[in-house]
Formats: structure tokens, sequence, C-alpha cells
């Protein structure tokens, strides 16, 4: 089976890209650099075909899936800063919005499967209760959400056969993410402060990256929710374990989300999403967060 791999770049697109190779699969990366600029790390992604690639040139899009001829397409491409969003909506719904629609474009006229990697963000993030991955009740509350609910959509409208993937919390080995920060920041202050009443679970790409690949070796098209097990924790929990387990004293102050100020995008206060339907479709549960973490802390150490 031949993959191509959007954003291999980004954190999840290199996790997927060393799985494909793990397992003995082809797979072609994609990402705008003219070579591939993502960590150097010896790993496979480094070595296999690279193309780069404007995913909001629909004729670039077009051509490069194309000649790569895959099974499935996993497209992991976003503009991801939630902030710098706000004031960058043109350029970011041409990403999101319009890059995920050609991309689904393209994998129409081939027949082949499309993985759409989505987000907590497209609901509003009110309520205590899990999302469900078939909830329709969209009400995104920034730039980011609703250009990735505007990914979706396109996605569904153009494809039958495609999984629209949702997650939250994203950290892995190549790229910036919360617990690279708290590390750098737990370094150098004997107390940060933490906000405490947004709610959710972090999802570990390398963890991710294998069930997205089981994913596509079916036929079991349609939502899915997909973050690690191991419970519904704030990020001020999730900083405290991330000390606890790297051996930091810093200590965390909880604060709310208004006292910690700062943002300029809205974000959920409920980003609890549920993933009953990953069991019942048959597919195995991502591990814990905690032991993720673990991992994921000698994974960055080495």
């Amino acid at each position: 089976m031949k993959f191509f791999v959007t954003g291999v770049a980004g954190q999840l697109g290199h996790d997927v890209m060393n799985e494909l190779a793990a397992r003995g699969f082809e797979g072609v990366g994609s990402d705008l650099a003219p070579e591939y600029a993502g960590i150097q790390d010896g790993s496979a992604v480094c070595t296999m075909p690279y193309v780069p690639l404007d995913i909001t040139d629909a004729a670039a899009v077009a051509a490069a899936i194309s000649a790569a001829a895959p099974d499935a397409v996993v497209h992991c491409a976003a503009w991801t800063a939630v902030d710098l969003a706000e004031d960058n909506e043109e350029k970011v719904r041409a990403i999101n919005a319009g890059g995920s629609r050609n991309i689904a474009a393209a994998c129409a006229a081939l027949g082949c499967k499309m993985i759409y990697i989505s987000t907590d963000y497209v609901f509003d993030g009110q309520g205590e209760e899990p999302w469900q991955p078939d909830c329709k009740d969209y009400k995104p509350l920034n730039v980011y959400g609703q250009t990735k609910l505007e990914g979706e959509l396109a996605v569904a409208e153009l494809l039958e056969k495609y999984f629209i993937v949702r997650i939250a919390w994203v950290f892995g080995r190549n790229g910036k993410n919360f617990i690279k920060t708290m590390l750098s920041v737990g370094k150098k202050y004997d107390t940060v402060r933490v906000v405490c009443d947004q709610i959710g679970t972090p999802t570990y790409t390398l963890d991710l990256s294998r069930l997205l690949v089981d994913m596509a070796l079916t036929e079991k098209y349609g939502y899915y929710h997909a973050t690690n097990e191991g419970g519904y924790i704030s990020w001020y929990d999730f900083t405290r374990e991330i000390f606890r387990q790297a051996g930091y004293e810093t200590e965390v102050v909880p604060v709310t989300t208004a006292e910690y100020g700062l943002s300029k995008a809205a974000r959920p206060f409920n980003s609890r999403l549920d993933k009953k339907k990953l069991v019942e479709a048959g597919f195995a549960p991502l591990p814990t967060w905690q032991d993720a973490l673990s991992r994921y802390l000698k994974e960055i150490e080495e």
C-alpha cells in the first residue's frame, strides 16, 4: 500500500512517515519547504521520497498526488498557530479550508482514501459532557476552529472514502509543543501559572500515527476522536505530571483562563473527546497519556 503524507515537517506528519517505514509501506512526504525541513534525527522520514507542495495551489496538489498515485493520503498539513490565526484569517482559511478541499478533490479524482486530521476546536467547548464523533453541533470559537471545520466539511462533501480524526493537545518530537514549553519554563522559574479550567486529554503523535496507519488499512470510514487514554485533565494537572516525571521541583499554581489572560483567541473549556467509537470499530485505543508522557520524555532526552 502506498501513502502520500502532507505536513511531514510537523509533529504528526513526521511520525506518520516513520510509522509507514517501520511497517514496510511506501510513503511520499510533502511540505512547503523545497527540501525536508523537519528534525534530522536519522529516522526514515529524512530519507523517504519528499515533494515540496503548497496545498493552497489546486493545480500543484492535483499534479503531485496524481504523480504519486497513492492508495491513501494522510493530510497532516495545517495552520495551527491559534492566536496568530486571528490576524491572518484569509491566509489561514486558504490553508485549512482551501488546502484541504484541494487535497480532497485530488483524492476524489484518484479514488483513494483520505485521512483528515481535525481538532476539538470545531466545537464551542461548553459544558462537561464529552463530545461525540458524529456530533454536528459545531460552534467554533476562533478562526482556527472555524477553518478546520470548513476543511472537515469539504472532505465530507467531496469524498466517500474518508476518515475525519479529531485530536487535541498534541505533542511529538518534531516541533514545538506544550511539554517542551513547560520543561523550558520549569528550568528557569521556581513557580509557573497554568490554567486549570480547560479540560481535555493529550495526544502523543507517535501513538496516533500507529492508529492512523491502522485506519488506512480498513474501510471503516467516518468521524473519529483519538487522544490518549488515561482520563480527562486540565493543563494544570498535565503540567504537574510533566514536572513530576521530569524530576522538577517547580511549583505549579492553578489559575483560571480569565486570570491567565494573554491569549488572543478564545479557547474551549471543554475539550473532552469521546473515543468509544474507536473500540466499537475494532481499533486499539491509544495508551494512557501518563505512559505516553513517560516514553516521550525519554525520547527527547536522547
